[in-house]
């Protein structure tokens, strides 16, 4: 298929167009470059500069004539969606409708969405399924939902046929080496933690250790980039097969604590990497990861990369080419 991946020289798009490569598509990157990096333009992909929140940009990109899309171009700041909500309203909300509206104009159907793992909010239950009810506690999370159901109603009128996946905590890096991107301002632990490695931040900071978990720190969901990646072709293959939409949480159904984060990284590493503990963050559940029975079920897809040591060895291989590219 011809695929248009929005939003694709990001950390997680430019890891989707390497999959959709792989598996033989062609594919053509949208991106205004605010968060992607063109070092991240994986060769063999087309590249079209654009912004969602410019519907002319979008016309003119869909133009062109594509199969389907993929829509990864969401900001995605927990923090900054609930002090700057117009922000999100301006890109999430209103960018997204300019993608459907230009999609639909010219014939493009078929589209896999990044959802989020934050339209849950704090878990009722674990495993978290796709059951498990709505409830966003930040505004962020809240526009990811709303998506969600906008998708649904394009599906309902315009014949969309939609895969919205459910992410927890993307991480790692791909194992053919091809991404090399390093996130601007990281605000999850593994690349906090490589800074530190790297002697780029001076310690890592552990919110809390009294939590009722097997070492007293959060557990998250960590899944694999690629693993995560090779999910959206899936989703893909499998709509454009049934001509039928559908909704899956991709988690690596185990989790992994901050702590086991930190001392593999430690073993990984040869790195002391510095750590203390602080208070709790206001809101941190203590555990948060999913089932993904439905997504083996329904796409044929499960984690194969996102055990903890290989989501760590795959990051620190590509901080080392950046440490050996500034000697």
């Amino acid at each position: 298929m011809k695929v248009l991946v929005v939003g694709g020289a990001g950390y997680i798009g430019s890891h989707v167009v390497h999959a959709f490569l792989s598996a033989g598509h062609d594919v053509t990157v949208f991106d205004n470059l605010s968060s992607g990096q063109l070092i991240n333009l994986v060769p063999g992909t087309g590249f079209i500069a654009g912004d969602i929140r410019h519907p002319d940009d979008l016309d003119a990109a869909f133009s062109r004539g594509f199969d389907a899309f993929v829509h990864l171009a969401a900001f995605k700041a927990v923090g900054e969606s609930m002090s700057e909500p117009e922000k999100y309203s301006v890109n999430n909300l209103s960018g997204t409708i300019n993608i459907l509206n230009a999609a639909c104009a010219h014939g493009c159907k078929r589209m896999v969405f990044s959802s989020s793992a934050a339209i849950f909010g704090s878990p009722q239950y674990l495993p978290i399924d796709e059951a498990h009810p709505a409830n966003p506690e930040s505004y962020y999370g809240f526009t990811k939902l709303e998506i969600e159901r906008i998708l649904a109603w394009y599906d309902r009128i315009r014949g969309l046929r939609f895969a919205a996946l459910r992410y927890f905590n993307a991480a790692g890096y791909d194992p053919d080496g091809t991404v090399l991107g390093l996130e601007s301002n990281p605000q999850n632990l593994l690349p906090i933690i490589m800074e530190v490695a790297m002697g780029w931040r001076k310690e890592l900071q552990i919110f809390g250790n009294d939590y009722d978990t097997r070492d007293g720190t959060c557990v998250r969901d960590y899944v694999h980039v690629s693993d995560l990646a090779r999910a959206h072709v899936l989703a893909l293959e499998t709509i454009d097969r049934e001509d039928e939409s559908l909704t899956v949480n991709l988690g690596s159904e185990t989790g992994i604590t901050v702590t086991e984060m930190l001392e593999t990284a430690r073993e990984v590493t040869g790195v002391e990497i510095p750590a203390r503990y602080v208070d709790r963050r206001p809101g941190d559940p203590s555990e948060l990861y999913a089932t993904s029975a439905h997504a083996k079920k329904r796409i044929g897809w499960e984690a194969e990369l996102s055990d903890c040591k290989t989501l760590i060895s795959s990051t620190w291989d590509v901080y080392r080419k950046h440490q050996t590219a500034e000697k």
